[in-house]
């Protein structure tokens, strides 16, 4: 039994949404009904939220069940049929209730700070809305989920035997050079198959997006995706002052990081089947056997943190609420969809594993104990946080966690192993978050470029920001099309560079972790059960940290980052 899951009170108990019909009254009674008193406006904006949270999981479990099995046609079906029929009405009438609340007097005596940031989110999304884009995002959402279906799709076959491209993925870190090429060119080629049809859908999608821009009246998609991201604390310059300080302080610790890696595997050139084996030619580490094992050692390993950490994901389980296994037909990737009527929280991804899987998890799994935490909020727009906020959750998770993956490896020397990748990583992420939003920056700003001047832009920029030390000759076909991996750029575009943000923040919280444990997940609760009642600074500095993201931060935090990969490395 769920103890958390909301409790109706304007919504029927026996709802079942198939048809517009079925909600239609809720939305009419909203708009219809008086408010001339502070309560009586206060049981609106409750009774809205609960409207809100219901429609909101239905089109959750939709989007979920679709992603576990992408070749089960009812569930597309199902999912396409709450986009087309259903998100147009629930839009527009959200959009008169957006309005009948700011014009009402009484919202000026909304003075409370969560009641402050969340109408400055509703007065944006009036700014932003403009009835002739209904239709346009609506057949752009179904757009979107069609990369889904076509890397769900991609598998390789490797000594007769038929892997997806998260199981190919496991022989990269094959001891044997000769498998990791092969493999890496096996998956490269399988990409190069659907490169043109993924092409041309993101030219659909480029030009349907600066359609809705144009009509909301911004000159391109860049600049509305920033008003609609509700990047209130943060401008488009500070962005692009990101991605220099990323490349000026983070750059030059990648390259070191890969000059050791070549001389320790002793190669004259450090190719792209070279990045994921272990330096010193150990086989891969495997911290679990299967995903039951990889749940009750979460569970172990976040009780340690805080026994009720642990407990949420044992709940999550208990309910069925994960679903963790590859296989071939599920969506690739991985996420926490937030359910806010049942206030537990659905961790889909694609277990093989690998450490990876582990880092998965734990990310993941931060998602969730935020998810929890902000359980007992009584508004659903105090629960909705930027993804500055939601993604320094799940990252801090990744790092403090670190400190317990005695729990997964059996030897101090695969525990090393372990928490080296893992430092690595979050040096090596913040050049390719930042080589994945600049191109993004590049392609909305150039809405009309042909498929060669995207090529080339993602050539330019991907060596900006890439090692200089990774030989890509003789394989540049499999470099040009490097982009074509992240699903970020065709389902949520410029949602991307809030993980380079945040990773800072997540340094920064483990770096308070391992001078006072206790203190640091104090103020780390602290900040997650805000939800979004406050601002992203002031949330960060609950947190015990600064949001900041300037060069000097950025190369105080990368410095500690590698004054303990050298610990690592010292008794390597």
């Amino acid at each position: 039994m769920n103890s958390y899951k909301l409790k109706r009170e304007f919504l029927s108990d026996g709802l079942k949404i198939d048809s517009w019909q079925k909600i239609e009254s809720y939305y009419t009674n909203l708009e219809a009904r008086k408010i001339e008193t502070l309560t009586e406006l206060k049981k609106w904006l409750k009774d809205r939220s609960e409207l809100e949270s219901v429609i909101d999981e239905d089109l959750a479990w939709r989007y979920i069940k679709m992603n576990c099995d992408t070749n089960d046609k009812q569930l597309a079906e199902s999912f396409e049929f709450f986009i087309s029929e259903l998100e147009p009405k629930i839009v527009y009438h959200s959009n008169r209730l957006d309005k009948k609340l700011i014009n009402n007097a009484l919202v000026n005596e909304l003075t409370d700070s969560a009641d402050i940031i969340m109408l400055r989110t509703i007065r944006k999304d009036i700014e932003l809305f403009r009835e002739e884009n209904i239709p346009i995002i609506a057949e752009m959402q179904k757009e979107e989920q069609e990369y889904g279906k076509i890397a769900s799709q991609m598998t390789i076959e490797y000594k007769g035997e038929e892997m997806t491209m998260h199981h190919a993925a496991n022989l990269l870190k094959d001891t044997d050079r000769n498998v990791r090429q092969e493999v890496f060119e096996l998956m490269s080629k399988r990409r190069i198959r659907d490169a043109k049809k993924l092409d041309d859908l993101l030219s659909n999608l480029i030009s349907k997006r600066t359609e809705i821009a144009k009509n909301a009246g911004f000159d391109n998609f860049r600049d509305f995706k920033a008003v609609d991201l509700g990047r209130f604390d943060y401008t488009v310059d500070d962005v692009l002052t990101f991605h220099k300080s990323i490349a000026d302080e983070v750059n030059p610790i990648v390259n070191e990081i890969n000059m050791r890696r070549k001389e320790s595997l002793g190669l004259s050139k450090l190719r792209p089947w070279d990045l994921a084996v272990d330096v010193n030619l150990k086989p891969a580490l495997k911290p679990f056997k299967d995903t039951g094992e990889l749940i009750q050692k979460t569970i172990s390993c976040f009780s340690k943190i805080k026994p009720e950490f642990g407990k949420f994901i044992k709940i999550m389980d208990e309910l069925k609420f994960l679903d963790l296994d590859s296989r071939k037909g599920k969506a690739p990737g991985g996420f926490n969809y937030p359910l806010h009527e049942s206030n537990i929280p659905f961790i889909f991804m694609n277990a093989t594993g690998n450490l990876r899987d582990l880092e998965t998890m734990v990310h993941e799994g931060g998602h969730a104990i935020h998810s929890f935490l902000t359980a007992p909020l009584e508004l659903v727009n105090y629960k909705s946080t930027p993804s500055e906020v939601a993604e320094l959750a799940s990252m801090s998770m990744e790092l403090i966690s670190m400190e317990y993956w005695d729990l997964f490896f059996e030897s101090k020397e695969e525990l090393n192993r372990a928490k080296r990748s893992q430092l690595e990583g979050v040096v090596g992420v913040l050049p390719w978050v930042a080589t994945v939003d600049k191109f993004q920056h590049w392609l909305y700003l150039n809405p009309n470029h042909s498929l060669i001047e995207r090529k080339n832009a993602w050539i330019k920029i991907a060596k900006e920001f890439g090692s200089k030390l990774v030989d890509w000759s003789g394989y540049e076909s499999f470099f040009e099309i490097g982009w074509q991996k992240q699903l970020h750029i065709f389902e949520v575009p410029f949602y991307y560079i809030e993980y380079a943000i945040s990773q800072l923040g997540a340094i920064a919280i483990w770096k308070n972790f391992k001078s006072n444990p206790q203190m640091a997940i104090q103020k780390y609760e602290d900040a997650l059960k805000l939800g979004y009642k406050k601002t992203v600074p002031e949330i960060y500095e609950a947190a015990g940290i600064k949001f900041d993201f300037t060069n000097s931060y950025v190369r105080e935090l990368m410095l500690f980052v590698k004054s303990e990969l050298d610990i690592i490395n010292a008794v390597s």
